[in-house]
């Protein structure tokens, strides 16, 4: 490539970075900054500690945004001199620098970029991710635990705070099912292309005879309700039972009656929350769980509505959307977007970004194509 291609590469970049920072509205996040900073910077701050969380998970947020904008302008400028110098002293060795820059430049906008597709009434909200061992007997549970676990390393390489609420243990080994929370704005817009079915592709472990096993998992990603959401649950309406948490514990967890099952009357739903040690806490975050389902019961009831169909609400549980095949081969594959890699410990130590990213335009492309329908 020419001086000039790699000139227009730049302006091509420098217009779609444009755009993102339009979008997200750079101006409103410093301001975001400044109110939140002064929040932080209160006395009393940390009397109430749901608060303090919120505000400090929100401020980390926003200067995380602010930093990756700020680099990606800052390294945009720096490819634009490399360039000039370049040029200046015919010197293609600076040349191979550029494209370097370029290339690296190209992935990490177009990253930037997908957080612009999530438009949706509920996506700038932290989620809730609930994990439910399958079909596959001993293997689903253990697949259910590393799903887990590879959700929440995600998490961690982002920095994202999380709040695991509840862990169902099996019997021999791994979860029949768990819930956590991930507190960080955007995190349900972000993790909602992750609901569905996923299927484990292996040699069980489990199976003295070395054969080959499949298991399923579903996951269900839901909004966290905000107080303007007016999920009233009527105390009437609400069961609740109190038990004995199991699994491993310690420091009070399983000998007390701690553990929390509400059963909501109408719909039948039931949530189970025993991670903390005390009964209060428990119900609080059983109470939050189920407040966020009964949300997304009334958001697909009004999509329903509006689509003149009737689905039952269970696609999210019925949709096979990834394999993880570990024997006869190695890979990892979206069955709706068929972005794949041949790294599957990768992905099940937290590299989902590239999944994630195609999903979320995956969908951005499908809700374009049914709006012009």
């Amino acid at each position: 490539m020419t001086a000039a291609d790699y000139a227009e590469q730049l302006k091509e970049l420098d217009a779609t970075l444009r755009n993102i920072e339009a979008v997200l509205n750079l101006d409103r996040l410093h301001e975001d900054k400044a109110r939140l900073e002064q929040e932080a910077s209160a006395p009393d701050l940390w009397d109430d500690q749901a608060k303090a969380q919120q505000v400090t998970s929100q401020l980390s947020y926003v200067n995380g945004e602010i930093s990756k904008l700020g680099s990606l302008r800052s390294q945009l400028d720096d490819a634009r001199v490399l360039l000039e110098l370049a040029e200046a002293e015919a010197d293609p060795g600076v040349l191979t620098e550029v494209e370097a820059e370029i290339t690296s430049l190209t992935k990490s906008i177009q990253e930037m970029e997908v957080r612009t597709l999530l438009s949706g009434e509920y996506d700038s909200r932290e989620a809730l991710v609930a994990i439910r061992a399958g079909a596959g007997g001993v293997d689903a549970a253990d697949f259910a635990e590393m799903l887990l676990r590879m959700y929440l390393r995600w998490a961690e390489r982002h920095g994202y705070p999380t709040e695991v609420y509840e862990t169902s243990y099996a019997e021999e080994a791994g979860l029949k099912s768990a819930t956590f929370a991930v507190k960080v704005p955007y995190a349900y817009g972000t993790l909602s292309v992750e609901s569905g079915t996923h299927r484990l592709v292996r040699i069980s472990p489990f199976d003295n005879q070395g054969r080959r096993q499949t298991s399923f998992a579903g996951v269900e990603v839901l909004p966290v309700t905000e107080q303007t959401d007016h999920i009233d649950i009527p105390e009437n309406e609400v069961r609740v039972d109190v038990y004995r948490s199991s699994g491993p514990g310690g420091q009070s967890v399983n000998t007390t009656d701690s553990a929390v099952r509400l059963t909501h009357i109408p719909t039948g739903i039931v949530v189970t929350c025993q991670n903390e040690k005390s009964q209060l806490q428990n119900k609080a975050s059983a109470l939050r769980v189920l407040q966020a389902r009964l949300l997304e019961r009334k958001r697909q009831e009004e999509e329903e509505k509006m689509a003149g169909l009737k689905s039952g609400g269970t696609s999210s549980w019925g949709d096979q959307m990834r394999s993880y095949v570990l024997h006869p081969y190695q890979m990892v594959k979206d069955l709706r977007t068929e972005q794949e890699t041949g790294n599957p410990s990768g992905v099940f130590d937290g590299e989902l970004d590239d999944f994630i990213e195609a999903g979320i335009r995956w969908r951005k492309q499908r809700q374009l194509a049914n709006d012009g329908a």
